[in-house]
């Protein structure tokens, strides 16, 4: 259903098949597939900007659909892959927190005539063509200016206009004609004018899962598609000139028949579909800890360099005897290291690798990079001090201007299935951990509480944590350890700001 009592069901193509027919448990709007008897369920956050998508298949096994998050879903991106072969436009929209807009987006090698003067009607005109930094290298395609000030950091180039054929280059036939010979491998620097009417931009290596902005999408979309990986993009504008945000591209798609799918929907996809992990070295080193002796795996994440440890006592584990115990541990310098009270970092560590050493069987994946839940130790520091004048630590993140929790799943989750890991027991005090997990298709067969003891440098913070971040402490330990456990209502899943809180490592 769509737009129903104010109530947004995002992630189908299609919406004409689905009817609203009520509320269900735990606060979930649910809309039913009158063919199919199918359910999607939708979790409002308290601004209703976010959904939590899922496909009710199976009679009421509700959590294996809700360990995924999507803001229009999985067969969004990929009816977009679709839509891009066969030459159509789509509508792509970045966070409400960025630029909080919809660019069409064409694959380059399809731009005809008629497709540009559609975009040239409903945009704001600056068409810009999104291109690895091969391409631009090839054509002597080099940055506008020597320092970009842009306050997104989009990397444009010098414009062009293709030299046959073309008049003044602006007509939506030029710009056509401009557009298909920069996604001509054949075509030579010297094809083109300079300055023109399109707007090369520079893609950044590694695409959405480094930069997430309209510009790696063009072509991540583009090249996934199996296309050239040239993009054609540009911002949708109301017929007032100002810019079109969800409301409007919603209505602009439905009027148009175009699929609308989001830039996180694309980083989520290329998260589950494709290698982010490399293991270093072929056999493991032995590490012998007060805790017993371990194998140590050591691994790469292909997107940043960063390097990686995994802790192994029993494994590999491809032929599973069970669910293996787990951790994943985000690295904590402060509370790991130095033994800090202000968190429970080192507690929960020195915890883990006991209890593995008791089972002689389990896995301590350590996350590095992870530092103060992904805003560095340098911005931890600062949001100390601010702690100190009184600030929680949600509270101090967000006077910052920086995110509560950055971190993402899926290294960890890669770098588990690597060593063989199909089943777990997860060790972890964060009810949403495991729903992420569980998106990487790994099965949580039950989740194990970290005993936590508090100290007065660390009671508020722990606090905060059960109350705006949904953690379980020790005074809820005779709730239920299973995986059907979801957090009460008041038990928030969201942040102050209503968007979704932390499913990745607790720190």
């Amino acid at each position: 259903g769509e737009n129903m009592d104010s109530m947004r069901c995002l992630g189908f193509v299609r919406c004409s098949r689905w009817e609203f027919c009520g509320t269900g448990g735990y606060g979930l709007s649910r809309c039913i597939d009158r063919n199919s008897s199918r359910w999607c369920v939708g979790k409002r956050s308290r601004s209703m900007s976010r959904w939590v998508m899922v496909d009710m298949a199976n009679d009421g096994n509700e959590e294996e659909s809700r360990s995924t998050e999507w803001c229009f879903g999985e067969r969004s991106v990929v009816a977009a892959f679709e839509a891009l072969r066969r030459g159509e436009f789509v509508v792509v929209t970045d966070d409400q927190d960025r630029e909080n807009e919809g660019d069409l987006i064409i694959a380059a090698e399809k731009a005809t005539v008629d497709r540009i003067a559609f975009m040239v009607r409903h945009t704001s005109g600056v068409i810009c063509v999104s291109m690895e930094d091969s391409d631009l290298k090839r054509l002597k395609l080099q940055a506008m200016v020597p320092q970009n000030e842009d306050p997104k950091g989009t990397a444009f180039t010098v414009t062009c206009d293709y030299r046959f054929g073309t008049t003044t280059g602006i007509s939506a036939k030029d710009r056509s004609l401009t557009i298909r010979a920069l996604a001509d491998e054949t075509s030579a620097a010297e094809d083109f004018h300079r300055p023109g009417h399109i707007f090369p931009l520079r893609y950044r290596e590694g695409g959405v899962l480094k930069r997430a902005g309209h510009t790696e999408a063009a072509v991540d979309f583009c090249r996934i598609a199996g296309l050239r990986p040239v993009g054609v993009l540009c911002e949708i504008v109301n017929d007032d000139g100002s810019m079109a945000r969800v409301p409007d591209l919603k209505k602009f798609c439905k009027e148009n028949g175009l699929v609308l799918t989001s830039i996180a929907d694309l980083v989520r996809y290329r998260r589950r579909s494709e290698k982010l992990v490399q293991r270093i070295g072929d056999e493991p080193a032995r590490l012998p800890t007060r805790y017993g002796t371990f194998d140590a795996y050591a691994f790469r994440s292909v997107l940043d360099g960063e390097e990686h440890l995994a802790l192994v006592l029993g494994g590999p584990f491809h032929q599973s005897l069970g669910p293996v115990l787990v951790r994943v541990h985000s690295e904590c310098c402060t509370g790991d290291v130095f033994g800090s009270l202000r968190c429970d970092c080192g507690t929960q560590l020195d915890f883990a690798m006991r209890e593995i050493a008791k089972r002689q069987r389990g896995v301590l994946v350590y996350l590095r990079g992870q530092e103060g839940r992904g805003i560095g130790l340098g911005h931890k520091m600062r949001a100390y001090v601010l702690q100190d004048r009184g600030r929680d630590t949600v509270e101090a993140n967000q006077d910052l201007g920086l995110p509560i929790d950055s971190r993402e799943y899926g290294v960890g989750a890669q770098i588990l299935s690597d060593l063989g890991v199909q089943e777990m027991e997860l060790m972890t005090n964060n009810p949403l951990k495991y729903r992420g997990l569980a998106g990487y298709g790994l099965s949580i067969q039950n989740r194990v509480q970290v005993e936590v003891t508090p100290n007065p440098e660390n009671m508020r913070y722990l606090e905060t944590k059960r109350a705006k971040l949904g953690h379980w402490l020790n005074q809820d330990n005779n709730e239920s350890e299973s995986t059907s456990q979801l957090p009460s209502d008041n038990q928030s899943q969201f942040d102050n700001d209503g968007e979704r809180s932390s499913l990745i490592p607790e720190e």
